[in-house]
């Protein structure tokens, strides 16, 4: 049965509707950012871009590094945002727009982001580069999808919930991995650990500026929390999706960030830009080794 217009929404143009993207838009290895800004930063490098498409935030620039097609696109800022950007990015390689069926033959994406997070232990230092094993969503969102529990750690998340006591009022936290196929590829001599992505900047991070939040010693918690060899090392705001999406959609992800700032040792990057040009710089080059 073909997906309805309703549920599957194409522009007039015959692009998706978010994105406003195309089957021959993008390359099947593509790198996320969440600032529509870093785009450019990325495909200043490319030695052609073939296409160059903007909607609202999202930002997109398909081109070639050393012989390599690459996509670099931005998809703003949460977990719902990459929850617009994983389903129409699948939708453009495995839905056919004509008969709007899925194809018979699955297409799988290499999905890694490229971000800034929040170190949540002293050794996940500022201006260091920081490879998320695992992340654990604060969101909810992999919590309306059937198959949630195919693809996440169930003993991690009651250990977790233990541990921190988490209230029950709000979303219950999901753990899911990175493909181990990016992760052995980037994996070297850079820190790994598991980060957190929160639905928000302030109280889901424990940031208190006006606002009370309801768990005050939330981060001392996360702070002191392992499993099986695990520490919590960084909060940001969108792997958990890009984790969990992937994985139900049958995708590679994988998050590298740079750690601007420590929580615990209270530090901040004095300028984190030639940290994020330079980890660009380093994914691609790791992509094309």
């Amino acid at each position: 049965m073909s997906i309805a217009s309703s549920e599957l929404i194409l522009n007039t143009d015959g692009s998706i509707y978010h994105l406003r993207l195309k089957p021959e838009h993008i390359a099947n290895t593509i790198l996320l950012v969440g600032d529509p800004g870093r785009v450019s930063l990325i495909s200043k490098h490319f030695s052609h871009i073939e296409h160059q498409i903007q909607n609202r935030e999202f930002v997109t620039h398909t081109g070639y590094y050393k012989g390599k097609r690459i996509t670099a696109l931005s998809t703003g800022i949460g977990t719902d945002n990459i929850d617009i950007v994983l389903n129409e990015l699948d939708a453009l390689v495995n839905i056919d727009f004509n008969t709007r069926l899925p194809k018979q033959e699955h297409t799988s994406l290499n999905l890694i982001r490229i971000g800034t997070s929040g170190g949540l232990q002293e050794y996940a230092k500022v201006d260091s580069f920081l490879i998320s094993e695992k992340a654990i969503g604060f969101d909810g969102l992999l919590n309306f999808y059937a198959q949630r529990n195919d693809v996440t750690d169930i003993l991690f998340e009651e250990a977790f919930c233990k541990h921190v006591n988490w209230n029950e009022r709000l979303p219950k936290p999901y753990v899911v991995s990175a493909s181990n196929e990016l992760l052995q590829l980037f994996r070297d001599e850079h820190t790994t650990g598991v980060t957190i992505s929160a639905p928000g900047f302030y109280g889901p991070q424990g940031r208190v500026l006006r606002l009370p939040i309801i768990d005050p010693f939330i981060n001392e918690k996360i702070h002191t929390f392992s499993y099986n060899g695990y520490k919590i090392t960084n909060y940001e705001m969108e792997s958990s999706a890009l984790f969990g999406l992937s994985a139900l959609l049958g995708h590679n992800a994988l998050t590298i960030c740079v750690i601007i700032a420590n929580r615990v040792t209270k530090t901040f990057s004095e300028n984190y830009k030639p940290k994020v040009e330079e980890l660009i710089l380093y994914t691609l080059n790791k992509l094309t080794e």
